[in-house]
């Protein structure tokens, strides 16, 4: 049974609404331990210096890079003094449209669920926000962090999004490649077909038909081997180089077969759920969690 991982308020104006706050995300990945071949023993790490000799844990110390080599020390006491105050508020700002948040700024998913004498002001807030088509954005301090984060109405709730700052967004002018893009020309033709094929596979969203092939795959080979099953695995070499094909030509072949899968009914088959066969680890929102516990 999922467990909060915070408490505290939200709080806007003179209003105060007690809430606990719950993962919305439980991110599934398959984790692998380091093994000696030869004696099939968990190979541990150990804190090594640059001449390779080992160091206690209590030897260590911050250090920032400000040029190669040469380090910055800061000490725990330091950072305390500078540690944001610790607050059980989540502190409302500003409203803001829904539609003027790049989905970019959003990080991890959170549900904030109000405590039983707090539910009545939780759904005014609610539906208040729903009604008005706005976003909070907020900032609450966890442990020796403070996050940015936006509060959205979903069907009754209030969810809370982690987000990045401005000054963590990579701007595309950065990004080598895209600036000439703005040369590119299109014909009308093409662009046509373009918007064909976007309708000809336009569809509701619908996340339960969507599966993370690779870890299927990889906790399928897992359970095989654990049960003593050898099979043979198929390498490539690598993706070959692509051709060079004619733009309108393919943009109508994919129309084409577009269509075709709509007919058989194939686009639309939902991958099936696969049952919890194999163990897999949840790390989601870890270092988050941890905060949570020394708060």
């Amino acid at each position: 049974m999922p467990r909060a991982i915070w408490s505290g308020a939200i709080s806007f104006g003179l209003v105060s609404v007690p809430v606990k706050l719950y993962s919305a995300v439980s991110r599934k990945t398959v984790r692998f331990n380091q093994i000696d071949s030869t004696t099939n023993s968990r190979v541990k790490q150990k804190r090594v210096n640059a001449e390779g000799e080992e160091v206690s844990y209590d030897q260590i110390v911050k250090g920032y890079e400000i040029s190669k080599d040469s380090y910055v020390i800061v000490t725990e006491d330091e950072l305390a003094a500078l540690s944001p105050k610790a607050s059980r508020m989540i502190d409302i700002t500003d409203f803001v449209d829904q539609v003027d948040i790049d989905p970019v700024f959003y990080d991890s998913a959170y549900y904030l669920v109000p405590d039983e004498l707090a539910r009545k002001s939780y759904t005014l807030l609610s539906q208040a926000m729903h009604d008005s088509g706005r976003v909070a954005i907020a900032t609450f301090v966890m442990r020796t962090k403070q996050y940015l984060v936006a509060i959205r109405p979903i069907d009754g709730t209030l969810m809370m999004s982690t987000m990045v700052y401005a000054d963590e967004v990579v701007a595309a002018e950065e990004i080598p490649g895209l600036e000439e893009l703005n040369e590119i020309d299109v014909s009308e033709a093409e662009l046509a077909m373009a918007n064909q094929l976007i309708e000809s596979l336009a569809a509701e969203f619908d996340a339960e038909q969507y599966r993370d092939s690779y870890r299927d795959q990889v906790l399928d080979l897992i359970e095989q081997k654990a049960s003593g099953e050898v099979r043979a695995i198929e390498t490539s070499d690598g993706d070959e180089e692509a051709a060079v094909v004619d733009l309108l030509a393919a943009l109508e072949a994919s129309v084409s077969a577009a269509k075709q899968a709509r007919k058989s009914g194939g686009a639309g088959t939902k991958r099936a759920r696969r049952s919890g066969r194999a163990k897999d680890s949840d790390d989601g929102d870890e270092a988050f969690e941890e905060e949570a516990k020394s708060a």
